[in-house]
Parts: structure tokens; C-alpha cells; sequence
């Protein structure tokens, strides 16, 4: 196993100090470095992470409704948005990664961050409860909490790509898989967003299929309207 760099016992800018540090190693330590690694605490990470989001955002915006809240919770928790967050932390430069990942970037690559942001946050929710997990993780996204539109987040593009079709009372999109590559732990998806009416086509990628299937809608929107 290679590590970017030793992973300090003290949270730094985590905002948490270990009672446990071993916690904080094993959130740090990617699959392809051997056990024990991230993806148990990965898992716990992201529900986790969903309930704390869901929470500020039912206290912050008392008038919203459920799918605006659902949406910005959905905005906030994104693989891309978690990735900027592990790049904040600086968590990249302190994972644990099999050589094959050092040698090919892995410490830069979203999924790798976004599971890490995850990871640590069980890390810290198994080291010292919720409370304390709450007031380490909410600053990590008070940035992009403030920067949403109070009860009217952005539409994802599929949404939005839907919404636009129906309104034309239009057939609703397809989407095909084109490929997909990478290891278990660093999949690659590639989606394409077929329209039988008007007849347009477009594709994406992404570390998910999810994320591929967004981008490729998103591409399918700017044909429709250039202008967005």
C-alpha cells in the first residue's frame, strides 16, 4: 500500500480530534490498499451525511416544501460536491491507496474523495456520537448551504429535461448504457439520452451510472436551448 501522506492523529482541518485514531486511518485507507479499508464506513457515511443535510435544511427553510428540500439535499450530497469538500480538507494528500491508484491519480479522482468525505464522517459519528459528528460535518457545507437559493434549488437536469418534455406534452427520454469500465472500486459509465420527439441524442460519463445519466441529459437540454 502507498500513502499520499501519514495520516495525522488529530482531525486538522476535520474539525475533530480521535479519541480513536485508528477510525480515522481506516476511513482514509481506499479498497485497493487492503483491508481494513473505507467502504464498511462509507456505507454508515452516507446515511449519516443525508440525515444532517435533511436536518439543516428542515430547520433553515421552515417554509419549503418536501421536493425542494429533497432536491437541495440531493444538490448538497452529490458526488462532485463531496469531492470539493475532500479537496478542502485536504484529504486527498492523506488517503491510503494501492499503488495502481497512486500511480494513476486516484487521491484527485471525485468518486475516491466523495467516498473518503463520507467515510469520515462514520469515522467521526462511530468515534464520538452524533452531536459531536454534527458540529464537526455541518461546517464543511455551510459554503454551499448559504450559496443555495432559499427553498428553490436548482432542478437536476433530468428533472428539468422531463419537465420541459411533458410541458410539450413529448414522449419522455431514454436512457442507454454505452459502456462501462474501471474496477469495482473506480467504475466509468458512459450514458446516452435518446429523444424520439424532437429526435436528439446526447451523452455523458461519470463515476456512476446516475451521474452519466445527468450529464447526459444536461448535454440534451443545451441542444434544446441553447441559451442555458
Amino acid at each position: 500500500m502507498v500513502s499520499a501522506s501519514k495520516t495525522p492523529q488529530r482531525g486538522d482541518r476535520i474539525g475533530h480530534v480521535f479519541a480513536d485514531p485508528s477510525l480515522l486511518a481506516q476511513a482514509l485507507t481506499h479498497r485497493s490498499a487492503g483491508a481494513p479499508h473505507n467502504e464498511r464506513l462509507e456505507f454508515l457515511g452516507d446515511g449519516v451525511v443525508n440525515l444532517l443535510i435533511a436536518e439543516a435544511l428542515y430547520l433553515r427553510w421552515p417554509k419549503a416544501d418536501e421536493g425542494a428540500l429533497t432536491r437541495a439535499r440531493a444538490e448538497l450530497v452529490r458526488e462532485p460536491a463531496l469531492a470539493v469538500i475532500g479537496r478542502a480538507l485536504e484529504l486527498g494528500e492523506r488517503l491510503t491507496l494501492g499503488p495502481g491508484e497512486m500511480k494513476s491519480g486516484g487521491h484527485r479522482r471525485d468518486s475516491i474523495l466523495a467516498d473518503a468525505v463520507e467515510a469520515v464522517v462514520a469515522a467521526i459519528y462511530l468515534d464520538a456520537g452524533f452531536e459531536a459528528c454534527r458540529a464537526a460535518v455541518l461546517p464543511w457545507f455551510e459554503s454551499a448551504l448559504a450559496a443555495l437559493p432559499v427553498g428553490k434549488p436548482e432542478k437536476d437536469p433530468k428533472t428539468r429535461l422531463q419537465e420541459w418534455l411533458q410541458a410539450r406534452q413529448r414522449p419522455l427520454p431514454a436512457y442507454e448504457l454505452v459502456s462501462e469500465s474501471g474496477d469495482d472500486h473506480a467504475k466509468h459509465f458512459q450514458v446516452r439520452c435518446i429523444l424520439s420527439e424532437p429526435a436528439l441524442c446526447a451523452e455523458g460519463e461519470g463515476g456512476s451510472r446516475r451521474l452519466a445519466e445527468q450529464q447526459a441529459a444536461a448535454a440534451v437540454l443545451r441542444q434544446l436551448d441553447p441559451g442555458k
